[in-house]
């Protein structure tokens, strides 16, 4: 080992008692995103948090990344996940997968109200009801119900 190393070793032992407790802490200074969001369950599985990556979902401190970015502490990470742009804040960092308990301890979510409501919104649909038994629309039927859809639809444009 170079003299560094061992230097570094040494203090690790004077400071924390224990070499392995002191390499743990340098090597958990910084963590892959795709493992990061797939550690703090954002993504169901490691390729997924990846492919989501890759396709320019995911934001780092409003630049787009790569998989094997690091991720440090008091990062923000946004993802698009359509609707809804959630808001991340790294508060800790964690390779291996956690518990839903524990996600808050790695993770803050910090999506605004506003983002969340585009969940709960109604969505419109038209359904035209039609007695049981009746059959396909005839021809004449068929006009009329295209008539009513498309004043429906341009009366919502104007607004």
């Amino acid at each position: 080992m170079s003299r560094r190393v061992l230097f570094f070793h040494y203090l690790c032992e004077e400071i924390v008692g224990n070499r392995r407790d002191c390499d743990d802490k340098k090597a958990m200074s910084e963590v892959r995103l795709d493992k990061y969001l797939w550690a703090v369950r954002v993504f169901k599985t490691r390729s997924d948090a990846a492919d989501a990556i890759r396709n320019n979902r995911v934001l780092v401190n409003d630049a787009y990344a790569k998989p094997s970015r690091e991720v440090k502490e008091g990062d923000i990470i946004s993802v698009k996940r359509m609707p809804v742009t959630y808001l991340y804040k790294v508060v800790g960092l964690v390779s291996s997968r956690q518990p839903a308990k524990n996600v808050p301890t790695y993770c803050l979510n910090f999506t605004p109200q506003e983002e969340l409501d585009k969940l709960t919104t109604p969505r419109e649909t038209i359904f035209v009801f039609r007695e049981r038994g009746t059959g396909r629309p005839t021809k004449k039927e068929r006009r009329e119900i295209d008539a009513l859809m498309d004043g429906f639809y341009f009366d919502d444009e104007e607004d």
